[in-house]
């Protein structure tokens, strides 16, 4: 999926546009035991609640393709006959209403899942989308596609604190303490995916609010298939592999070139407004390392590094590799932020035989928040 299809399922998911008519969970505590069930009609709830049971719902299409949202693929052999893609296959062509399928996915889940001490729900529903036809001048007509697809999440349940409540009755402030409180889910997931405005059911969508774990647990219970490795891993393994190819000439210029080549990119690419993701292969690494000043041997050394921990066909989210909001440069005393913009700015210099790290500092400058001249 692109960030253009996503957004049209997102807007979806609210009470008035569309077609989820009923709402399926249960609440699962601590000792893995279901505490409670969910099978809510959305038009026999208050418009507040349904808008609230919505709301977690439309959280787990939220946040970055790539970072939070990762594309999971099953193997054709899975598709044509597996039971992890039955079961997910059932429980869209039932529309959910099968009470047994659903238990056998709860279960699914709750074996596989540990929330860290925390009681949780897991929350299901149906959509049924009648996919409208665009024309050039802006019209719409029935383009015949209907994309039926689940959408589920797992939400943390936690204890509400204690707090100051005033009684009307008594015209008294008391303590109170509010009951369990649903949060925003840390995992969830679509299926079947919305590729070119089609259904496919050779992909899901999973989202992680973590990009530290890679809830490897819980996608082999459900999909049985890989992930690519969390955005956080993937920064911290590419400045390794970076590390481990330059050793020789590992320069302050050669790295500050790469991570300004990948901030240019992702600006390029945010610019031109294109829905797909920004991807780059290994090869492509290997080229803005090349251009960074890199020499040959160490190019063939990135690259080698970079197959053997991400694979060697391997699509990388140049987001995922660098910050393209900001620049950190550290040393043993000292550490400085910038903009990835103004990198060109920094340079490095022996001055009587000590090294310096040297940024303009013409004018605007402040110290702890009060302006202050910069003399000779």
């Amino acid at each position: 999926m692109n960030q253009k299809e996503l957004r049209e399922i997102r807007r979806r998911i609210q009470p008035e546009r569309s077609n989820i008519q009923h709402l399926y969970g249960c609440y699962v505590n601590t000792n893995k035991e279901i505490i409670s069930y969910i099978d809510e009609s959305l038009g026999l709830l208050t418009k507040e609640e349904g808008e609230k049971y919505l709301s977690l719902l439309k959280k787990s299409l939220s946040g970055a393709l790539g970072k939070n949202l990762l594309d999971i693929s099953f193997a054709t052999k899975q598709v044509m006959d597996s039971e992890e893609h039955r079961l997910l296959s059932a429980l869209r062509k039932t529309e959910l209403q099968d009470a047994e399928l659903r238990e056998s996915f709860y279960r699914c889940i709750i074996d596989s899942v540990d929330m860290e001490d925390s009681n949780y729900l897991i929350l299901m529903a149906f959509d049924a989308y009648d996919v409208p036809h665009y024309g050039k001048d802006g019209s719409t007509e029935d383009s015949g596609e209907v994309y039926k697809y689940l959408l589920c999440c797992l939400c943390p349940v936690k204890s509400g604190k204690a707090e100051l409540g005033y009684v009307p009755e008594e015209k008294r402030f008391h303590s109170s303490v509010l009951g369990q409180i649903v949060a925003a889910p840390t995992l969830g997931f679509l299926f079947p995916t919305f590729d070119e405005r089609s259904t496919n059911i050779y992909n899901a969508l999973l989202y992680t609010r973590s990009t530290e774990d890679d809830h490897q647990g819980f996608i082999d219970a459900v999909f049985r298939t890989q992930v690519p490795m969390p955005a956080k891993r993937q920064k911290e393994t590419f400045g390794q592999v970076l590390e481990q190819s330059l050793e020789k000439e590992n320069s302050f210029q050669v790295i500050q070139s790469v991570h300004e080549q990948l901030s240019e990119r992702i600006t390029l690419h945010k610019e031109s407004k294109d829905p797909d993701p920004l991807l780059l292969t290994v090869e492509e690494l290997g080229e803005i390392l090349e251009r960074s000043g890199g020499g040959q041997e160490e190019i063939s050394s990135f690259r080698k590094h970079c197959e053997e921990e991400f694979g060697a066909d391997a699509l990388l989210a140049p987001a995922n590799l660098t910050s393209p909001k900001r620049m950190d440069i550290e040393s043993n005393e000292i550490k400085i932020s910038l903009d990835p913009k103004l990198s060109c700015l920094v340079e490095t210099r022996v001055i009587d035989g000590r090294k310096y790290i040297l940024i303009p500092a013409d004018s605007g400058v402040e110290l702890n928040g009060i302006p202050v001249n910069v003399g000779k």
